[in-house]
């Protein structure tokens, strides 16, 4: 799976891994009242244009990641281009705004209320007069009846990823008339408008085998401003055409060409023309900024020769001509190599300079993941010494600086700044300190200096180079003295660790180490100290200067295996990755940091629970009451014997949140309801099993003439408005005379 995209609500929640960039963002403004939730810390970044000054016709080709599976977006294996085809071509009854707040949709639902809550919820939809089907059918009570059927998980013969909340619906019938769709709940669900979102016709939903099969490669039945024209494998594409039918405003695009394509080749494919819009990486991001600069401007020095100084040229002018005929036509077979590929290079960068970086914040953080399955972090001591021990304001600052977006770090697992339930819960667990950190290893016995009876070999090794450096070094380093036992560990080591007031100058072998017990029983006692070389009892605190040494207990050292994707985006986490080891190092935690392959990464570490501390990402949610609380739930025994965790992968979950989740989704009040939802995000910050670190950036190369489309930051896009612009609507350089960040709509 690709971990650069995050699948929206309609799929399963899905991980995805950070890319970075440079350049510029639109900011709003931060909120001025009390209100918690805040605004989002970066607006859409879309080219946003009138309609009016859009041209009529065109296709737009538009990256993914890949050619779905299906097209059912209820199915274990859709995915994020699944979730994207279902908005433009299948009803939606609420969609996301800029704040990430679900909104109804207008072209389908003229309203929808709750109208009873004794004895039963009761919900009314009235559907838009003129929403119809591809076929002519009107949209109606018996496509949401087949639909909340298939999902309700009653009968497993439906191949279904998720029932949440249709499973609570009792009944669904006709209303009033034909425009109203009456849902009567068993159970009350707050997150009701989650519902039906996208909706599929019944042709799809009636049956066990429609479902299964019918709609993975076609939907022959549609009712969005697009349909699918054609899902083609060969030419890893997905065609959507103009819906005829369409009754709002009509598409603007003739044809939408979803073209999967990876992160590596979208350069090339932008600079061929075969792409107008795609989802980049930082170096990619940095190629087109260059690239559409005035070529009078001083711009940084990039492509292949970027790294090459005068002096190598020289060099290699030497060699080329030298006498050495060998060498000579080996640097010559070079020099044509590196020609052709600094050629190719400026054939590019001309060609992307018709593109511009639009970009925004994901409605999406990354987080560092602790497995407190077993092991070290399975102590929710460990848990928050790691989490106290990190500065994120450093780790966001490190991410989004140098791409000039907002450079602050999550508050909250549940939501992001301007979304309805978002606080900033992660006082629970604490403010940063080192001194505490400590403090929660040293009580969960986890002390400095302690013995590694496994690491003696090595540590003789580096003993024996530290006896080798000056003695400036020896005492810089007699900090860390003892962690492994002395030269003669083997001879009666019982696990205690020396301590005194040895400097390896007053006290026998001058190398930094402490002396060897003579024999008599005592040792010269310093007044106001301990004798020099006396023995503490093992697990007693690390005298003074310790404080950073490697923490073990029972002979082993702390050491966390740090597991890390390789593949697009892996080099932002390799970075996020080495600052948090260090930051652990100073609390004496070492960490294993290792790369695996980027396909095998989820399913075989992270789902699996092979790891101590990963770092994936969530996609943020209008409705976390139904959808986060699979992710923080306590894991609970299977029937098997097995833990099911649900989509827990850090295993770490207790009582108490589960039942304020469970609060929260029965309370139909919008202000107790969010009360419910930030008191159990602060109990999920204070057991510390993950810890939300920064919202990922959204960069995305679109060509300068394209409006309505590019960052769309928390909102759904509106495919009908996307499209190129008029000439007389085009500023000097082919983008809009008057840019503006929204989508247009």
């Amino acid at each position: 799976m690709s971990h650069d995209g995050i699948a929206p609500r309609a799929v399963l929640r899905s991980v995805a891994f950070l890319t970075a960039g440079m350049l510029t963002v639109p900011v709003l403004a931060g909120c001025g009242s009390d209100d918690p939730a805040g605004e989002p810390l970066a607006g859409a970044d879309t080219a946003g244009a009138d309609r009016s000054d859009i041209a009529d016709g065109g296709t737009l080709r538009w990256a993914v990641d890949t050619v779905p599976d299906t097209l059912n977006t209820f199915q274990a294996d859709a995915d994020t281009t699944t979730a994207r085809i279902a908005e433009a071509v299948l009803p939606s009854m609420y969609r996301s705004d800029a704040r990430g707040r679900a909104v109804r949709n207008a072209d389908y639902l003229a309203s929808a209320e709750v109208v009873d809550t004794e004895p039963k919820q009761v919900v009314v939809y009235r559907l838009a007069q003129q929403a119809v089907w591809s076929d002519g059918r009107e949209i109606g009570a018996a496509d949401f009846a087949a639909q909340w059927r298939a999902l309700s998980g009653k009968d497993t013969a439906y191949w279904t990823a998720r029932n949440a909340g249709y499973d609570r619906i009792e009944k669904v019938e006709r209303g009033k008339n034909d425009l109203e769709v009456k849902v009567t709940f068993g159970r009350p669900y707050a997150d009701w408008k989650s519902l039906f979102s996208p909706l599929y016709p019944k042709e799809v939903m009636g049956t066990p085998d429609s479902f299964n099969d019918g709609a993975r490669k076609k939907l022959k039945v549609t009712a969005g401003p697009f349909t699918v024209d054609k899902v083609d494998t060969k030419e890893d594409e997905v065609v959507l055409a103009r819906n005829p039918r369409w009754w709002g405003d009509p598409a603007k695009l003739q044809k939408i060409v979803l073209r999967a394509v990876p992160h590596d080749k979208r350069v090339s494919a932008l600079s061929d023309g075969t792409l107008d819009l795609a989802e980049i990486d930082p170096e990619a991001a940095r190629r087109i900024t260059v690239a559409a600069l005035p070529q009078e401007e001083n711009t940084p020095l990039m492509g292949p020769e970027a790294d090459r100084s005068a002096a190598d040229a020289l060099r290699s002018w030497a060699v080329a001509n030298g006498s050495d005929e060998d060498a000579a036509d080996e640097e010559v077979s070079a020099r044509k190599k590196l020609r052709k590929k600094a050629e190719k290079y400026a054939r590019q960068q001309k060609a992307l300079g018709g593109f511009e970086v639009r970009k925004s914040l994901e409605p999406a953080y990354t987080q560092l993941a602790l497995n407190g399955a077993e092991g070290p972090l399975s102590d929710e001591r460990v848990r928050r010494a790691v989490a106290r021990a990190l500065d994120r304001e450093d780790i966001a600052g490190t991410v989004l600086k140098p791409l000039g977006l907002p450079a602050e770090p999550v508050g909250s697992h549940l939501a992001l700044s301007g979304q309805a339930a978002y606080a900033d819960s992660s006082g629970a667990l604490g403010k940063p300190d080192a001194k505490e950190a400590r403090a929660l290893l040293s009580d969960a016995g986890w002390v400095p200096g302690g013995p590694v009876e496994e690491e003696k070999k090595d540590t003789k090794k580096d003993e024996g180079e530290e006896a080798a450096g000056s003695e400036a070094d020896e005492e810089g380093k007699e900090d860390t003295k003892g962690s492994g036992g002395s030269e003669d560990s083997d001879d009666g080591d019982d696990g205690t660790y020396i301590v005194g007031e040895d400097d390896g100058k007053n006290h026998g072998t001058g190398d930094g180490k402490a002396p060897h017990d003579s024999g008599t029983g005592t040792g010269q006692l310093k007044q106001g100290g301990a004798p020099a070389g006396a023995y503490a009892p093992k697990g007693t605190a690390a005298p003074a200067r310790a404080d950073t040494a490697p923490v073990a207990k029972d002979g082993k050292a702390l050491v966390l295996r740090f597991v890390l994707p390789s593949g697009p985006g892996s080099k932002t986490l390799e970075t996020v990755a080495g600052r948090i080891a260090a930051m652990l190092e100073k609390i004496g935690i070492r960490t294993d940091i290792s790369t695996v392959d980027d396909d095998s990464y989820f399913k075989d570490h992270i789902a699996s629970g092979d790891f101590d501390l990963a770092l994936y990402s969530w996609p943020a949610t209008a409705f976390p009451a139904t959808d986060a609380r699979p992710v923080y739930s306590k894991p609970v025994p299977a029937a098997d014997g097995s833990l099911n965790v649900e989509q827990n992968w850090t295993r770490v979950g207790t009582d108490q949140v589960d039942q304020l989740f469970d609060q929260a989704i029965a309370t139909l009040d919008d202000s107790e309801r969010r009360d419910l939802i930030r008191k159990a995000d602060s109990r999920i910050w204070a057991a510390a099993g993950s810890i939300p670190l920064y919202q990922r950036p959204q960069l995305v190369a679109a060509r300068k003439n394209l409006a309505n489309a590019g960052a769309f930051g928390f909102a759904t896009p509106v495919y009908e408005d996307m499209g190129f612009l008029k000439k007389s609507a085009q500023g000097p350089e082919g983008s809009p005379a008057s840019k503006k960040g929204g989508s247009g709509s």
